[in-house]
């Protein structure tokens, strides 16, 4: 039993069994990690800023882009205002973390901005201006050409039996 407990399961966790040390024929030691465990490539620690886990293997200003809200002009006036140079994000310490986060927080973004906007098309529905109609009828808004595009708000097309192209 104690050498099929001292059998490798997985390649990257071993469980060993060393009968020459002080303790009793059937313990078992586990390995230690001093370093964050890698899995595929990408380390397992994440940093989550506004509530959402952005990438560590890229730079702060490409990083702060996956807050939903925070495009590459306002990742850009994020750096400038704390003064921080253009780092990968697992080199930042973590009170550069705190003063992000922070700094993060006066923007609106993910839900409240999600909430916002939601808010501002149902009003354009309920007083049915022109834009609020359009939204209803799941056509585009803005003023574009419907004839030919717009595939992505209309849906696919269907045919109509009876009528051929001439």
């Amino acid at each position: 039993m104690a050498q099929a407990l001292a059998t490798p399961v997985l390649p990257s966790l071993s469980l060993i069994s060393n009968p020459l040390s002080k303790f009793p024929k059937n313990s078992i030691s586990f390995p230690k990690f001093n370093t964050i465990p890698k899995v595929g490539g990408l380390s397992i620690k994440c940093v989550r800023v506004g509530g959402v886990e952005i990438p560590n293997n890229k730079r702060v200003e490409y990083s702060l882009q996956y807050i939903h809200g925070i495009g590459r002009t306002s990742a850009r006036q994020i750096l400038n205002d704390l003064s921080y140079e253009n780092k990968l994000t697992k080199d930042l310490s973590e009170e550069e973390l705190t003063i992000l986060r922070d700094e993060v927080s006066k923007y609106m973004i993910e839900g409240d901005l999600r909430r916002f906007n939601g808010l501002a098309i149902r009003r354009l529905k309920e007083i049915q201006c022109y834009r609020g109609v359009r939204h209803i009828q799941g056509l585009p808004c803005r003023g574009q050409r419907t004839k030919n595009n717009c595939r992505t708000l209309k849906g696919k097309r269907v045919a109509i039996p009876g009528k051929k192209k001439k």
